[in-house]
């Protein structure tokens, strides 16, 4: 059975079209994240399937039941669906237990208690069951929104943007300790993000969208090796742009020819260069590139330099040391790491 079905979703804002032909399904137990950055409509596409926007055009499925088609809507609470948002949206009256045990209308009251109660502890919240969320950190107050989410025991989970508020390190602990949380649901789970690197962390396949339409979809080590395009090769990485035209079926530029598959001869192309893809071997008499500064980030050291050859600049992340500016060096570029497209808009 799947958990969650978009068919062809279309929405539009007063007459400007914010999602158009959308189509997704994300099975029980799977983590689908919709990126893409902000204004694509991945936060548009989301409320539609949880019933806080009306449905224009297209329909949606939670599990095998129709809830949405133009025309008739069931409302978000009778959806079997979870939500949590980037401002959590916890009751400031409630206290975190109140809180939690706010959607379990149907148990009776021991049973609401206990079952919050067992949900707090699972978020290692067992000692803030009292406390109102204007004394909980960001964080508690994260945890308690989803634990809220999950009492009920939804099909799926929708999550917007759930972790943007936090700072960068409590963001990775609480986002580590939600995903292990959800996985166990067995919840399908919808989760827009506008960051690449937390799509690649946590899902299961990744859909890219971009002016309101799906530019790709897979999984993240696919999108990652494969894109379709240079928007999704920017969208993952900072990347070197070079220039070149199309002749016999490769391109030539200041660092070397790469192949150019299925492009014909005359046609003006970037050559797009992860940073990671270059790298040195030091002294060389016949350099190809010059040093013009290398910072230290930990594990690698972000390196600024000029193609002899040409004067193209470049970045690349050097590994085994911090070159020194001034120093000469021959470049390498492993082709993984290179992609040809058509010179288009970015």
């Amino acid at each position: 059975m799947t958990g969650l079905v978009l068919e062809d979703l279309y929405h539009a804002f007063h007459g400007i079209e914010a999602v158009s032909g959308v189509s997704l399904a994300v099975e029980p137990g799977e983590i689908l994240c919709l990126l893409g950055p902000s204004g694509c409509g991945k936060t548009t596409t989301l409320r539609v399937a949880a019933g806080l926007e009306t449905l224009q055009r297209g329909r949606v499925f939670v599990g095998d039941r129709l809830v949405a088609e133009p025309g008739r809507s069931v409302p978000p609470e009778r959806r079997n669906v979870g939500m949590v948002f980037q401002d959590y949206a916890l009751f400031p009256h409630l206290t975190a237990l109140e809180n939690v045990a706010f959607g379990l209308t149907e148990l009776p009251a021991a049973a609401r208690q206990n079952k919050a109660t067992e949900l707090l502890a699972r978020v290692g919240l067992d000692t803030h069951t009292a406390q109102y969320p204007h004394a909980l950190s960001g964080g508690e107050q994260q945890r308690v929104a989803l634990a809220r989410a999950l009492a009920p025991s939804p099909g799926v989970m929708l999550l917007d943007e759930p972790f943007a508020n936090l700072d960068v390190r409590l963001r990775n602990r609480v986002r580590d300790d939600s995903l292990a949380l959800l996985k166990e649901t067995g919840a399908a789970m919808l989760l827009v993000t506008h960051d690449p690197e937390e799509a690649m962390l946590m899902a299961d396949r990744i859909a890219v969208m971009r002016k309101g339409h799906i530019v790709q979809s897979g999984a993240p080590e696919d999108l990652y090796d494969h894109p379709v395009d240079g928007f999704m090769v920017r969208f993952f990485n900072d990347v070197n742009v070079l220039h070149g035209v199309v002749e016999q079926a490769s391109v030539t530029t200041s660092i070397g020819h790469f192949p150019a598959p299925g492009l014909r001869d005359g046609t003006a192309v970037e050559v797009l260069v992860r940073p990671e893809g270059l790298s040195f071997d030091g002294e060389d008499a016949g350099s190809a590139v010059e040093v013009r500064s290398a910072r230290t980030m930990g594990p690698y050291a972000l390196t600024q330099m000029e193609v002899c050859a040409g004067g193209d600049h470049l970045t690349a992340r050097v590994t085994g040391g911090r070159p020194q500016p001034g120093q000469h060096a021959t470049v390498h570029v492993d082709d993984t790491h290179v992609f040809v497209f058509p010179t288009g808009p970015v």
